[in-house]
């Protein structure tokens, strides 16, 4: 074990037994599991300001009160980020509308502008979240143009595909209204939703203050929460246009696993900018 691991474990007034135990699903970051005398934690390496962003957004996500379980930050520095250890266990039906009730009491939570204080990374991708009070410019000019950019830059879309971007980008004032900017999770995929047996928690995010479909799109695009989920979520609120903000929400992800993954993900860009181009026709 590192040294600076060993004095931020101490810190915490942690004692180690035994050897870390690697996990899955480190694709980005090195994780672990290890015994201390306090319980078991979770160990995380990686870039110091990714630890940092996510280490701020787990204790913005605990102070919102949702009733959603959010490990609890024990340490971090050096490179290392040391957590609460939460116990899975089985699904059990009532959990979907659980989560559903959490995530909307997460989102009720609002700022004055659309962003965050600092940047974040959404998997290995920056994350820039300076705020602003408009929440389509903020989608416009934090989100979707620098990725088609990105994308383009590294020749994983053709001039065509970023402009039919760039145009949705600068439509979206003529159909979404500006909203309250909610807590959001900012990765909220099926795999960072964990059961256990205090109810649904949620692990990995890259919170910021945007619209709440943010979230929603995220869950649907890669899982399935469920009709009771989004029956619990909306409580009856569901938007009308709930189908085309789900697919604009969708495009930033669809983006990012382009940049990230490699052109596999170029056709799945392209229907999402056809099907929002289909509702300007």
């Amino acid at each position: 074990m590192e040294r600076a691991l060993e004095v931020l474990l101490a810190s915490a007034g942690l004692t180690p037994r035994g050897e870390m135990i690697p996990l899955g699903g480190g694709d980005i970051a090195a994780v672990y599991r290890l015994a201390t005398g306090g319980g078991d934690v979770v160990v995380k390496r990686d870039d110091p300001r990714r630890l940092a962003g996510e280490a701020d957004g787990l204790r913005a996500l605990a102070a919102a009160g949702s009733g959603l379980g959010v490990p609890e930050v024990l340490a971090e520095g050096e490179g290392w980020l040391v957590m609460e250890a939460l116990e899975v266990a089985p699904r059990r039906r009532r959990d979907q509308a659980a989560l559903g009730e959490g995530l909307r009491r997460q989102h009720a939570v609002t700022g004055e502008a659309h962003g965050w204080p600092r940047d974040n990374a959404c998997g290995r991708t920056p994350q820039p979240n300076a705020p602003l009070v408009d929440g389509r410019a903020f989608q416009r000019e934090r989100r979707l143009l620098p990725l088609a950019e990105a994308c383009q830059a590294r020749g994983l879309m053709d001039q065509r595909l970023r402009a039919r971007v760039e145009a949705i980008a600068h439509g979206l004032e003529a159909w979404l209204p500006d909203a309250p900017a909610s807590l959001l999770h900012g990765d909220l995929w099926s795999g960072n939703v964990l059961f256990t047996p205090r109810g649904p928690a949620v692990i990995d995010p890259a919170v910021y203050r945007h619209y709440p479909e943010v979230d929603l799109a995220m869950l649907t695009l890669f899982g399935a929460p469920g009709e009771a989920f989004l029956e619990a979520y909306w409580n009856g609120r569901a938007p009308a246009d709930w189908p085309r903000r789900e697919t604009l929400f969708q495009l930033y992800p669809l983006l990012n696993h382009l940049l990230l993954f490699g052109g596999g993900y170029r056709q799945a860009v392209e229907r999402a900018v056809a099907r929002l181009a289909a509702y300007q026709a």
